[in-house]
């Protein structure tokens, strides 16, 4: 008899195991034809970086760092960390990084060859402007 109970509750909690490990997918990426950052409003209802393509060589060739909407947040990444993520996305002399009082990280970089002001917020999302 225990060895009963015992079997069915384990198979009752192996059955239920996929039901809680299941996600919702909200949107759908750029590339696959969602809207973009610009387009969206925002991204009020997630945590997550806008879904922009780059194109790591030229960002300004897609237009993807201008007219990014930055959210006010807490943000957890140190000077270094917004540095390289902003490097990364293809902007150059990245420097006078300061931690605004709405948790953006704020300074100045070179693109195409020109000084832009760029910000980078507490969900990834970039701006050079």
């Amino acid at each position: 008899m225990r060895t009963t109970l015992t079997t069915i509750a384990l198979l009752t909690l192996l059955g239920a195991a996929p039901a809680l490990a299941q996600t919702t997918v909200t949107g759908k990426p750029a590339e696959e034809g969602g809207a973009n950052s610009a387009t969206s409003g925002g991204q009020e209802a997630v945590t997550r970086p806008n879904t922009d393509s780059q194109d790591a060589n030229r960002p300004a060739s897609t237009g993807a760092l201008h007219n990014v909407k930055l959210e006010k947040g807490a943000n957890s990444f140190t000077e270094g960390e917004a540095r390289s993520r902003l490097e990364r996305s293809g902007l150059k002399d990245v420097k006078d990084l300061k931690k605004d009082d709405q948790g953006i990280w704020r300074g100045t970089a070179m693109l195409d060859g020109k000084s832009v002001g760029v910000g980078l917020d507490f969900k990834g999302n970039m701006s050079a402007q």
